[in-house]
């Protein structure tokens, strides 16, 4: 098996708003897609589809769901962008200390969502 995780959806309220936290919290372009009853804005590595911004009727984010980890070149500066947009920091940057160290921190999207941002040693 390559890698465990197919893909993850990251449910949306308001769709627009939702696009541009990820965008400007990571510094990335989204591939949107509108769909008759659903709209995903994709997140691309290597050429493949891993995960969406997503919004439909019955989507509806939650501060308790699944709990998703996005690599990153700068905790600090992602966490500026996170409240810049409208999130939150849930736990701050915090050292791993298992052996294969990093350090990560959990924020809140604009959408209410739980996320984590990781970076490796």
């Amino acid at each position: 098996m390559k890698n465990l995780i197919a893909f993850f959806e990251i449910p949306a309220v308001d769709f627009k708003r939702a696009v541009d936290f990820y965008e400007t919290v990571f510094d990335l372009q989204l591939a949107v897609f509108e769909c008759e009853h659903e709209k995903m804005a994709c997140f691309i590595e290597d050429g493949q589809t891993v995960g969406a911004v997503a919004w439909a009727p019955e989507f509806k984010p939650s501060a308790g769901g699944v709990l998703v980890h996005f690599r990153c070149n700068n905790i600090e500066e992602a966490i500026r962008r996170v409240r810049k947009k409208g999130g939150d920091v849930v736990i701050p940057k915090t050292r791993i200390e298992a052996e294969c160290g990093g350090y990560f921190a959990v924020c809140t999207d604009s959408e209410g969502n739980r996320f984590g941002v990781y970076k490796e040693k």
